[in-house]
């Protein structure tokens, strides 16, 4: 690795735990109909401190996801020695600085903040990741494709409790979704392995703690 992509690692690694992220899409929006009354658009219906509260710990911890999803991915490119498999990472990295940037924002709009916890998440993370990555390139494919599905299934029950009225919250989770959907069907395409059950049972144990620590910290 060149000086040049070590300073662009490291600036991405900071820019993660700041939550000073870029985006190379816009904001996903609802297309949820407008609402009419009496022939005029009405506003759509504001969210109870409750309401916002709760979305702001959902949206809180998938910011957390997603700074734990770049140190996996940086972390991997180390590790790994093939060209195509960096390039992989790499891009799946840059749909991941979406995710970032669109929850950290959705945070913002919600009057809310990111973990106080991100750098201690995100070392966690890079180490998992190159560790992972120590084992073969299909083992770290496979280790990528379990991440994707397991945090699917996240999105998926956030998908049930966010209010139902929080359109934008909403927009943006279905879209990290499908993004996340497609990197594991990417991961296991290019030969990624099915990791062993109790390695998945200790990646969902480890899930477990950091969500639930998120949403309150």
């Amino acid at each position: 690795m060149t000086l040049d992509e070590i300073i662009g690692e490291f600036d991405r690694g900071l820019r993660s735990m700041t939550g000073v992220s870029r985006m190379s899409r816009p904001v996903p929006q609802s297309n949820m109909p407008v609402l009419v009354e009496g022939g005029m658009i009405a506003d759509a219906p504001q969210l109870t401190d409750e309401e916002k509260a709760h979305s702001a710990g959902l949206m809180r911890v998938n910011h957390v996801g997603e700074v734990c999803a770049q140190a996996l991915y940086q972390a991997q490119k180390l590790a790994t020695q093939s060209p195509g498999l960096k390039a992989s990472f790499e891009q799946a990295a840059r749909e991941e600085e979406d995710h970032l940037a669109w929850t950290s924002q959705r945070l913002k709009d919600l009057d809310s903040r990111p973990s106080l916890l991100n750098p201690l998440w995100y070392a966690g993370a890079l180490a998992i990741g190159f560790v992972a990555g120590r084992f073969g390139d299909r083992a770290s494919l496979g280790f990528m494709a379990e991440t994707e599905r397991q945090v699917e299934q996240h999105l998926d029950g956030h998908m049930k409790t966010l209010p139902a009225t929080d359109y934008a919250s909403r927009a943006i989770v279905e879209q990290m979704r499908q993004d996340e959907s497609a990197h594991a069907a990417a991961a296991i395409g290019a030969g990624g392995l099915e990791m062993p059950f109790p390695v998945r049972l200790m990646m969902r144990a480890a899930a477990k703690v950091m969500t639930r620590t998120a949403y309150y910290v």
